[in-house]
């Protein structure tokens, strides 16, 4: 096993496709194949599953994959320190919920640790396809929350993928409305009072079960209920239509301006937001800063 077969895999595993890490990295189709080949017949197990709809990792390739990026970051931490090389660029990516302090975290991590080249990726994405993001390694960190209705559900999924909820907060629940909505000067406001403003939802897609709705009290029937896919037409719908969201109450005046607010729900639940990982495994140099970013983030 070399270093060089190990930066091999990583970069299929980031593209999905030999093909197309084969052009990132600057070699045959056939060589690159082979590299890994001969790296599987040492390992004696396959790190990559092949099907005619592409190649993704094996469960032991995942696992695999997690250490070889571990060893690969600290080689090239040696080669900057006594080489004077210079580095690769740098990788992460996280999957969240649709959280405004997830997105100031990121752009922290990048002003701090962005250098003259670096492929980051951040998605607000749906609750399944985050826990499927970081148990397949696209993703290092998800972000999520847990309650008394969905934890039973989420911790069985966690369980199965081999991944661990670290808690980062925890919140009573808020609604998101418009600086001009009625009830915009309310102290706190209940469930009765929303009943006739339209109720906004992020939609889960084919998993669009009550268990992974980002918002709470997701079995109460509403009758005017809108489902969007992302935090902008949100914020829109809310100002436009005078709706309303359920959520953690943090919000960033920087990212969404002043036009929503939070004010408190009267409701019993609590929200437990955390950040999940591969269990077990050591987070990288970005991904424990991306971390201490989210926890300055929340504290603001």
């Amino acid at each position: 096993m070399t270093l060089q077969q190990l930066k091999y895999v990583i970069e299929v595993a980031n593209r999905r496709s030999i093909n197309e890490a084969a052009k990132r990295l600057f070699i045959t189709q056939p060589s690159l194949s082979n590299a890994i080949r001969d790296l599987e017949e040492e390992m004696q197990f396959s790190i990559f599953e092949r099907s005619n709809k592409g190649i993704s990792l094996s469960k032991e390739g995942v696992e695999f994959l997690s250490y070889a990026r571990q060893v690969v970051e600290q080689a090239e931490l040696l080669e900057s320190r006594y080489l004077n090389a210079k580095p690769s660029p740098q990788h992460f990516s996280v999957s969240t919920q649709h959280y405004a302090f997830a997105v100031n975290a990121f752009v922290s991590l990048i002003q701090e640790y962005g250098l003259d080249e670096y492929e980051m990726s951040l998605r607000e994405t749906k609750t399944y396809e985050i826990i499927e993001d970081v148990k397949s390694l696209q993703s290092e960190v998800g972000i999520l929350y847990l309650n008394e209705f969905n934890e039973k559900v989420i911790n069985k999924m966690l369980k199965k993928a081999n991944l661990q909820f670290n808690s980062l907060f925890t919140a009573k629940p808020h609604i998101f409305i418009s600086i001009k909505n009625p009830l915009a000067n309310q102290t706190i406001v209940t469930i009765d009072q929303l009943q006739q403003y339209p109720y906004l939802s992020f939609d889960q897609g084919e998993y669009n079960s009550f268990h992974f709705s980002e918002e709470i009290l997701s079995t109460i029937s509403h009758k005017k209920s809108i489902r969007v896919t992302d935090r902008a037409t949100l914020f829109n719908l809310l100002i436009g239509l005078n709706g309303y969201t359920i959520s953690t109450g943090v919000l960033s005046a920087d990212l969404n301006g002043n036009e929503i607010i939070p004010v408190p729900l009267d409701c019993e639940e609590t929200i437990r937001v955390g950040w999940i990982s591969r269990k077990n495994a050591v987070l990288t140099k970005l991904g424990s800063a991306y971390v201490e970013a989210l926890k300055q983030a929340i504290a603001m």
